[in-house]
C-alpha cells in the first residue's frame, strides 16, 4: 500500500511537467492598493484578444501559451479603477509575475456590473454551489451590527435550519455528520455556536466561503453531502488597522497589519488577530427578561490568529490558530461545553516558469465536548492532523489540469457514564486520498471529470469515487448544467436522528457494531456511502437579475448510525434473535430529492436575494420507512438590503423566512410504569410507578409551520483616513412568532424558540 502510494505521488507531481512543455506564460495577482489583500473574481483580460479570465481565491490569474509580441493587460473589478499594464513576450525569456494593484473608485456606479460572475458561469459549472465574500454577507440583516456566517447559510438554497436554540444545520438531506466544513484547509468539527445565530468564524476574518450543497468535485473527500470551505484574510500589508464592536449579544475586537514594519520590493508581511466574546448569559437577564429569569443560558468565546509572509513573485506561508468555546448551562437540566483549538500553516507556491501552481496545507486540531445532565454523562473527543498538496496545471486557456494528494490521520473516543452502563470506545484512523480534475471550457462547452482514490487504511478499504459536471452555453443568458458523483466517508456521529433538542454531538471513526445484513443482503463494508444527481440551469434575465434552478437526487446507500431499535442485549442468551434489535448501531439508506430556486437582483442601492426549496427526505430502517425530523417540504427566504441617502450611509436590511412544519412522533397514551420484579403483593396498591408513554409510528405527525421577520437598520459615520463608525438598531422576530421549538412530553409543557428580541450595537473601524 506504501509503495502504491509513492507511485501515486510521483505520477500525479511530475508526469504533466513531463507532457507539456514549457511555453511563455502571462502570470500575475491582483490586489487592492490600500491593503495589498488579494482581489478575488477580478476581470482580466489581454486588451484587443478574446482572451479573458477571473482571477482566483489568491487573486491569481494566467494565460498560458502566449505568442511573441506586445500585449496589455486590462484589469478590471466593480468599485475599482480599471487598471492597464502593458508587457512585451519573447519567445525563451519567461515574462516576471506581474503584481496589479487597484484603486479604489472616486465615482459612484449607475449601475452594478455582474459581468464578473458571468464570465466565470460561462467557463466553470458552478453546480450546487454557492459562493460567498464578506460583501454577500452584509446584505443580510445584523445582530447588533454584526453579520454572520451562520444567519446567511440558513438562507442558501437546500439548506435547512432545525432551531434558534441548540439548532443544526442540514443540507439536502444529509445530517451536520455528513457536512464537511474546512477552515484554510482544516476539518473543523462543530462550525457553529448552541445558539443558532452565531457561527465560530468571525465574518470580517473571511475572503471568501464555497458551500457545495452536492455534486461536489474530486478534490473534496470524506463527506457523503455537502462542503463549505472558508477561505481567510491575510490582512493589511500596508498600514495597521483594525475593527472594535460592541451590541447586546458580545463584544469583538480584530486587528491588522504588517509584522515587520514596513514592507520592503523583496518580502511583505501581515498579521490579523481576532477575538470575540459573548455575554449573552448576562445581559439577557436585563435586555430580555421575559424570556427567562435565568435568562439565556449561552456564552462563547473565539480566538483567531495568522501571519503570512509573501515573496516578490506572488508566493506566499502562513501560519495560523485558533481556539473556539461554548457553553451552556440549563439549572437542573443539562450543562454542556465544547472546545476546539488548532494550528496549522499553508503555502501557495508561483514556480519560476512552470504554467503551474502549487497549493499545500499541514494542520492539527482537537475537539472535545462534555455534556451532564441528572441522569448521565457524556464525553467525546476527536483530533488529528491532515496535510494536502494541491497541483494546478494550465494547459492552455482552454483547459486546466487539478490535482493532490491528501493525507488525514486522527482518533476519536466516547465515554458514557449513568447509573446502569458504563461505555467507553477509542479508535485510531487514517485516511489516504487522490484526485484529479480536468477542465475543459471551448465554445459553448464547458467538461468537468474527475477522479478520486480513498483509501480507508484503519478499515482495509479502497473506494474509487468518479465525479462529472457539464455545461453548456445555450446563449449569452441561458445555461443548462449537471452534475453528479460518488462518496463516502468513514465519520458517524452518536445522535440519535429521532431526538428533537440536541446539543450533544459525539464522534466515532467507525464501528464494527453493526448487523451482518440488511434487508437479507449481506453487509461488505463499514462506510457510508452515497451517490448525487444534479440538473440545472441559469438564466441572466437583466443585467443585474439572474435565476438559477436546480433539481437534485441523493441516494444514500449506506447509513450508520446509533440502533433505536435495539430491545435485546448482545449476548448468547438472545442468539436467536436478529441483529437489528440487538446491535448497538444500525443500518440504514434512505434518499432525498428536491428542487432549489434562487434569484438575485443587484442595482446602485437594492440587493434581493429570494430562495425557494422544496425536498422530501425519506429514511428506511429494518423496521420502519419514514421521514427524518429535518425534512421540511417547503422552505422560503426573503432578504432584502437597501442603500438610503446621497451618500448611501444608511443601510436598512430585512428577511423572512417561512417554514413548512418538521415531522415529529405524536404521543398515544399514557401510563403508569410499575417495577414489579421487587414488590410484594401486599403492597402492590401503596406504590407509585413512573410515567410511561405509549408512542405513535415514528415521525408520522406534523409540528406547526414556522415564520420569523428580522429587520435592521445602519447609519455609517464617516471621518478622516478612511475611519468610521456604524450604528446599528435591529430586531429579530419582529411580529414575535410563536415558533415551537419541541414539546415536553413528561411536563405537558410546549417549549417556543427565542420571542422578539431588539437589538443595538456599534462598530468602529480605523
Amino acid at each position: 500500500m506504501i509503495d502504491m502510494r509513492i507511485h501515486i505521488f510521483f505520477i500525479l507531481v511530475f508526469v504533466p511537467i513531463i507532457l507539456f512543455s514549457q511555453t511563455e506564460t502571462i502570470r500575475g495577482f491582483v490586489y487592492e492598493e490600500s491593503s495589498s489583500e488579494p482581489i478575488i473574481f477580478a476581470n482580466v483580460s489581454l486588451k484587443g484578444k478574446k482572451i479573458g479570465t477571473v482571477t482566483d481565491d489568491n487573486g491569481y490569474f494566467i494565460f498560458p501559451n502566449i505568442p511573441e509580441g506586445d500585449y496589455v493587460i486590462e484589469v478590471d473589478f466593480i468599485g475599482y479603477q480599471k487598471e492597464t499594464v502593458s508587457i512585451s513576450i519573447f519567445l525563451g525569456k519567461t515574462p516576471p509575475v506581474q503584481k496589479i494593484y487597484l484603486l479604489k473608485a472616486n465615482f459612484e456606479l449607475d449601475v452594478v456590473d455582474l459581468s464578473t460572475e458571468k464570465t466565470e458561469n460561462k467557463n466553470l459549472v458552478n453546480s450546487s454551489v454557492i459562493k460567498l465574500t464578506s460583501k454577500t454577507l452584509e446584505k443580510l440583516p445584523s445582530l447588533g451590527g454584526e453579520v454572520d456566517l451562520a444567519q446567511f447559510i440558513q438562507v442558501l438554497p437546500g439548506v435547512i435550519f432545525t432551531g434558534d436554540q441548540g439548532g443544526k444545520l442540514y443540507i439536502r438531506g444529509g445530517a451536520p455528520i455528513h457536512n464537511k466544513v474546512l477552515l484554510d484547509g482544516m476539518s473543523i468539527y462543530n462550525p457553529f455556536h448552541s445558539i443558532g445565530f452565531f457561527s465560530v468564524f468571525d465574518s470580517d476574518i473571511i475572503k471568501k466561503t464555497d458551500v457545495y450543497t452536492g455534486g461536489f468535485p474530486a478534490k473534496y473527500g470524506g463527506r457523503i453531502s455537502s462542503v463549505m470551505n472558508i477561505k481567510t484574510r491575510d490582512g493589511n500589508k500596508k498600514k495597521f488597522s483594525g475593527k472594535i464592536s460592541s451590541n447586546t449579544f458580545s463584544s469583538k475586537i480584530l486587528l491588522e497589519g504588517p509584522l515587520l514594519g514596513k514592507s520592503n520590493k523583496n518580502i511583505e508581511t501581515s498579521a490579523i488577530f481576532s477575538l470575540r466574546s459573548s455575554y449573552l448569559d448576562r445581559t439577557s437577564k436585563n435586555f430580555y427578561s421575559y424570556i427567562s429569569e435565568e435568562g439565556l443560558p449561552y456564552a462563547f468565546t473565539d480566538v483567531y490568529g495568522k501571519m503570512s509572509i509573501f515573496s516578490n513573485n506572488g508566493s506566499k506561508f502562513n501560519i495560523y490558530g485558533f481556539n473556539f468555546l461554548d457553553q451552556v448551562d440549563y439549572n437542573n437540566v443539562t450543562q454542556l461545553g465544547w472546545m476546539t483549538y488548532g494550528l496549522g500553516s499553508n503555502f501557495v507556491l508561483v514556480p519560476g516558469s512552470a504554467k503551474m501552481l502549487i497549493e499545500g496545507e499541514i494542520a492539527y486540531s482537537n475537539y472535545n465536548i462534555n455534556e451532564e445532565t441528572p441522569e448521565e454523562e457524556l464525553t467525546s473527543q476527536i483530533n488529528g492532523f491532515n496535510l494536502n498538496l494541491d497541483f494546478s496545471y494550465f494547459i492552455s486557456k482552454e483547459s486546466e489540469i487539478r490535482y493532490g494528494l491528501q493525507v488525514a490521520g486522527y482518533s476519536t473516543s466516547l465515554e458514557l457514564i449513568n447509573t446502569n452502563n458504563f461505555f467507553s470506545q477509542i479508535d485510531h484512523s487514517t485516511d489516504f486520498g487522490a484526485y484529479i480534475d480536468y477542465n475543459f471550457s471551448k465554445n459553448r462547452f464547458v467538461f468537468n471529470p474527475g477522479f478520486r482514490f480513498q483509501n480507508y487504511t484503519s478499515l482495509g478499504e479502497n473506494r474509487l469515487e468518479p465525479r462529472i459536471s457539464m455545461k453548456y452555453n445555450l446563449s449569452e443568458k441561458i445555461r443548462l448544467k449537471g452534475s453528479g458523483g460518488s462518496f463516502s466517508q468513514n465519520l458517524i456521529s452518536t445522535n440519535d436522528d429521532t431526538d428533537v433538542v440536541s446539543l450533544f454531538t459525539g464522534f466515532l471513526s467507525s464501528t464494527d457494531n453493526i448487523p451482518n445484513t440488511f434487508q437479507d443482503e449481506n453487509i461488505n463494508s463499514l462506510l457510508q456511502t452515497a451517490t448525487h444527481y444534479v440538473l440545472g440551469f441559469e438564466y441572466d434575465v437583466l443585467n443585474n437579475l439572474s435565476v438559477n434552478i436546480e433539481g437534485y437526487y441523493k441516494k444514500f446507500n449506506q447509513l450508520i448510525g446509533l440502533n433505536r431499535n435495539k430491545i435485546f442485549e448482545d449476548i448468547p442468551e438472545f442468539s436467536n434473535e436478529p441483529d437489528f434489535l440487538k446491535k448497538d448501531f444500525m443500518i440504514e439508506k434512505g434518499d432525498a430529492r428536491g428542487i432549489d430556486c434562487l434569484l438575485k437582483y443587484n442595482s446602485k442601492k437594492i440587493s434581493i436575494w429570494t430562495v425557494y426549496s422544496f425536498g422530501i427526505v425519506n429514511r428506511e430502517d429494518e423496521i420502519q420507512t419514514y421521514s427524518p425530523h429535518y425534512d421540511r417540504t417547503h422552505n422560503f427566504n426573503f432578504v432584502f438590503s437597501y442603500l438610503m441617502g446621497k451618500k448611501k450611509l444608511w443601510d436598512f436590511n430585512f428577511r423572512w423566512n417561512y417554514g413548512s412544519g418538521f415531522p415529529f412522533t405524536q404521543t398515544q397514551a399514557y401510563f403508569e410504569n410499575l417495577d414489579l420484579s421487587n414488590i410484594n403483593l401486599s403492597d402492590f396498591v401503596n406504590n407509585n410507578g413512573d410515567l410511561g408513554i405509549i408512542y405513535s409510528d415514528l415521525n408520522e405527525g406534523r409540528l406547526p409551520d414556522y415564520h420569523r421577520l428580522d429587520i435592521s437598520l445602519k447609519k455609517k459615520i464617516n471621518f478622516k483616513n478612511s475611519t468610521f463608525m456604524e450604528i446599528s438598531l435591529g430586531v429579530t422576530n419582529l411580529y414575535d412568532r410563536n415558533n415551537i421549538f419541541y414539546y415536553d412530553r413528561v411536563n405537558a409543557v410546549r417549549i417556543d424558540q427565542l420571542p422578539i428580541m431588539p437589538n443595538i450595537g456599534f462598530n468602529w473601524t480605523f
